[in-house]
């Protein structure tokens, strides 16, 4: 098949990331990637001017966002070191381009938002351990610990009159539990606000103009559900309906109107709730993927981003008087024909157990009559994240390539309902394995597909479903591609930060009272049954799955006489980047050099 798509080009196509309105709601805020790098960039809505507001201090990687002062004068951004996820707070003024560093310490630090006496930021930091919501003062740069749980807690928004934070934690014993409190400015007074269950995961959004309600967002009836609190009496007016996915978003101006997204077969639509009457309204927009719906300019318009499986990403100016919108910022696509681009098809196949495992496959266009393609598995990160129909650069650069691909979203996905989600605790490497193994045969079911050229590919925990999967299915793969992957689940909850620990005791359970699952479901255990070809990458600086997790199942596949190179005979390539934490950060020449790794170990081993 003729290659339309080069990589190199395609990588460099500029990105825009994290639009953030000031409080005004006059000016947006966003990263992007069109020099080669992040950068830090401010639009005015009303003239349409472009403002760059850093020249090299902004964050390699985005693993943290950030925040607009009160006054719109200033901006607060986190930055870590080469991935590794310490972040230290900067302060950068909008207009001047001076930047002041908050803080120096070898912790994680996320600011969330500057209390309305545009003195004190809320922060969620693990300076004494385990995540908790601090106070920065930005004018003398001392810390107060607004919260110590035991748990993560998770900093919420402020009040408008400043009196009241809300946040999230869980003081239940049923780890999937998530409560939403309220904290008085002082940290004296907590009340819990919302309580669905027990086994429910209760989120408090943003707050009401008046200051009496909150928006809320509960899985209690078995999918997410948009409501608002009434924080006097503790009762939920119920505004999405169940059975569909809605994340609640955030208030207009005038109170009037709720935001929301529905998640409906891995694509994302924005919502609008009449917060008096409760009537839904959707606004009119193509298919695909629509994120950060804000309003802005009085909350006449809407902010937000729109791609889709088939189209780059874009910035839109939605208008509410008129159900109309403009494109702000156009999507790149530089010398590219976008006319290259394949749509991907959402489905469902059967998986060893008979359920219904929801999928989204990418196939060349005009494939030849009696041709057979390779494929490529595509696991995502989590276990609790999900494929969406959204553009993939190098998913697309595959399929351009000649490779049939298939993302699905395995059980522990989130998207497809609680049940789904939590029907992978204790048991990453069963379940969502056979799910994985099913999609596989799916594949292998195509007339285009080869059977017996079939790679597994993905980062984070779709780096450990590449290492299970080749080691515990060995005869289904040919080719493995684990990137950042996890191979010993012991050594990763002994290494990882606490609020990490929390999460692997969610989904696995205390490895001290799961001893044999943590052994079985280790990559590491089954090491001498792999016969793919693996290539496997790692950053240096990776907090979240640390690089022991390559190296030691390097060293097990090196004791057990397997061979490390390049040439067609090895069994195996590792490589290690000393300038990267989690996988490659913003900057081209990191994503490029990964991409390629990628590209080329397919093409020479599948």
């Amino acid at each position: 098949m003729n290659k339309r798509i080069d990589l190199e080009e395609l990588v460099k196509l500029s990105s825009v990331y994290l639009i953030t309105p000031n409080y005004k709601g006059d000016k947006i805020a966003y990263y992007s990637d069109k020099t080669g790098r992040i950068e830090l960039y401010v639009m005015d809505l009303d003239s349409r001017e472009i403002k760059q507001v850093t020249h090299g201090e902004a964050p390699r990687a985005l693993s943290a966002g950030f925040v607009w002062t009160r006054d719109d004068k200033a901006i607060v951004f986190a930055k870590d070191k080469d991935g590794d996820e310490q972040h230290n707070l900067f302060l950068i003024q909008v207009e001047s381009g001076d930047i002041q560093q908050l803080n120096n310490d070898p912790t994680q630090e996320y600011a969330v938002e500057v209390h309305p006496d545009n003195v004190h930021l809320t922060v969620i930091s693990t300076k004494n351990g385990q995540a908790n919501i601090h106070l920065l003062n930005m004018r003398t740069l001392e810390w107060i610990e607004l919260t110590q749980y035991r748990r993560p807690a998770m900093a919420g928004s402020w009040s408008p009159d400043g009196n009241w934070l809300s946040f999230g934690t869980n003081e239940d014993e049923d780890m999937r539990n998530m409560d939403g409190y309220l904290i008085s400015r002082d940290g004296q007074t907590v009340r819990k606000v919302l309580d669905t269950g027990s086994a429910s995961q209760d989120d408090l959004g943003d707050w009401h103009p008046a200051g009496k309600h909150i928006a809320v967002t509960s899985d209690a009836f078995g999918d997410h559900r948009a409501g608002i609190l009434d924080i006097d009496s503790n009762e939920v007016r119920w505004l999405s309906p169940e059975g569909v996915a809605v994340t609640a978003g955030r208030f207009s101006p005038d109170g009037l109107w709720l935001s929301a997204i529905r998640n409906y077969e891995s694509s994302l639509s924005p919502v609008l709730y009449n917060t008096e009457t409760g009537e839904e309204r959707v606004l009119s927009l193509p298919a695909g993927l629509a994120m950060g719906t804000s309003f802005v300019l009085g909350g006449k318009k809407l902010i937000l981003s729109h791609n889709s499986s088939a189209s780059r990403t874009q910035v839109l100016l939605y208008d509410l008087a008129f159900d109309t919108y403009e494109v702000l910022i156009p999507a790149d696509y530089g010398a590219l024909d976008p006319s290259v681009f394949v749509e991907a098809e959402h489905l469902y196949y059967t998986s060893s157990d008979g359920k219904r495992v929801p999928a989204i496959l990418y196939k060349p266009r005009d494939i030849p009559e009696g041709a057979k393609l390779p494929a490529v598995v595509e696991a995502h990160g989590g276990p609790t994240g999900q494929w969406f129909m959204t553009f993939n650069p190098f998913t697309q650069f595959l399929v351009d390539s000649g490779y049939v691909v298939l993302q699905p979203n395995v059980r522990g996905s989130t998207g497809y309902g609680v049940e789904w989600r939590d029907m992978n605790l204790k048991d990453w490497g069963g379940g969502d394995l056979e799910d994985l193994a099913a999609g596989a045969e799916y594949l292998k079911s195509l007339d285009y597909v080869e059977g017996d050229r079939l790679a597994v590919y993905g980062g984070s925990y779709g780096g450990y479903m590449s290492f299970i999967s080749v080691v515990k299915k060995p005869d289904l793969f040919k080719v493995g591609l684990p990137i950042v992957g996890i191979t010993d689940l012991f050594k990763l909850y002994e290494e990882d930060m606490p609020h990490f620990q929390y999460y692997l005791e969610q989904q696995l359970g205390h490895p001290d009272d799961n001893k044999e699952l943590y052994r079985d479901r280790s990559a590491v255990t089954h090491a001498e049954k792999l016969t793919a070809k693996l290539l496997i990458v790692h950053g240096l600086n990776d907090p979240r799955c640390p690089i022991s997790q390559a190296r030691g199942f390097r060293d097990r596949l090196l004791a057990l006489g397997k061979r490390e190179g390049t040439d067609a005979d090895a069994d195996f390539e590792y490589h290690e980047f000393e300038d990267e934490g989690h996988g490659p950060g913003g900057d081209v020449e990191q994503r490029l050099r990964n991409l390629h790794l990628i590209a080329d170990f397919l093409e020479r081993r599948l």
